[in-house]
């Protein structure tokens, strides 16, 4: 039987090729194009692998993006039957308009094991090796606060929440401002900013908020390899959502999402390639000879443990 490990390197090259792609959509305002750029170039890479391959958790119907469909097939059609989750371009608008914190992000798993999320809100939370087991996303933000602090042998006040800068994270912001923590608001980009929770150099303890289904999969599967944990609620808009949650095996979409529901398996790995410096990672750097580098985050769920690799291209 295929370990996921031993597909690390393909998958690496995968992240990278769409990162190199999308370099050069930085900072020229059309983030369709950029998108367009990493996806063909991922959905290449991918078609090359030993491997028969289902998206599953795909790029949105939200952006109206050039979407990896979910159940497109990908791979040879030979070797490990697997689950994919991918975002090509975790964001667009970042690139387009030349901000920090861009990324490429693939992650992959035996198949059957990883959520099939549709493409909806999802209220998240997360924390890292070190406050696992202290959440509980049925309680509230205050709450789950002390108790993350307790568990970090912090006091609440010392605390440094990561939260997406949206009016909907309005009351989050007031719980965090009762307790006498700090907030550190980020705009899009919030894969990377849930994964950051599981670095310490990072100094994020806790991640709260709402923001895309598909990101709360491939966050889980980031943090999953590195020992963290997250907990989630789908939060269908409508009677045509919850139907389509349904249609993708979730009988009940109001039921909180443990870890183990999100990814059911203990073999998984996670890719991410900068495009844009960020939060963990550089973005893709071109020296005077044309040459090209770039930094990933390459993690494996049995090894727990993370590697920063910087490629010369």
């Amino acid at each position: 039987m295929t370990r996921m490990k031993e597909l690390l390197f393909d998958f690496l090259q995968v992240a990278e090729a769409a990162a190199l792609d999308s370099y050069p959509w930085i900072g020229r305002g059309n983030k369709h194009e950029a998108d367009q750029a990493a996806t063909s170039a991922m959905r290449q890479m991918l078609n090359k692998i030993e491997m028969d391959a289902t998206v599953v958790i795909g790029e949105g119907e939200m952006d109206e993006a050039p979407m990896l469909h979910i159940g497109e097939r990908l791979g040879t059609g030979r070797g490990p039957k697997l689950d994919i989750a991918v975002d090509p371009l975790e964001g667009t608008n970042l690139v387009a308009y030349g901000q920090e914190n861009s990324t490429t992000v693939i992650a992959a798993a035996p198949r059957g094991t990883l959520l099939h999320a549709p493409d909806m809100y999802m209220y998240k939370m997360a924390v890292g090796p070190k406050a696992k087991g202290s959440i509980d996303i049925e309680r509230s933000i205050a709450e789950n606060m002390r108790n993350v602090a307790d568990a970090l042998g912090k006091d609440p006040s010392e605390l440094t929440v990561f939260v997406q800068q949206r009016e909907r994270h309005a009351h989050i912001l007031e719980e965090i401002k009762g307790i006498g923590a700090r907030a550190k608001l980020f705009t899009d980009g919030d894969v990377t900013c849930a994964i950051a929770t599981a670095v310490e150099s990072t100094g994020i303890d806790l991640f709260v908020g709402i923001g895309g289904a598909p990101e709360g999969v491939l966050s889980a599967v980031a943090l999953k390899c590195l020992g963290g944990e997250m907990q989630a609620k789908l939060l269908p808009a409508n009677s045509e959502e919850r139907e389509r949650c349904r249609a993708m095996g979730i009988e009940n979409p109001d039921a909180p999402l443990s870890m183990d529901q999100l990814v059911a398996t203990d073999d998984c790995i996670f890719i991410a390639t900068g495009v844009t410096t960020g939060v963990m990672l550089n973005g893709v750097g071109r020296g005077r000879d044309g040459t090209q580098t770039t930094h990933s985050l390459v993690t494996y769920s049995l090894g727990r443990g993370m590697h920063f690799v910087t490629s010369h291209h």
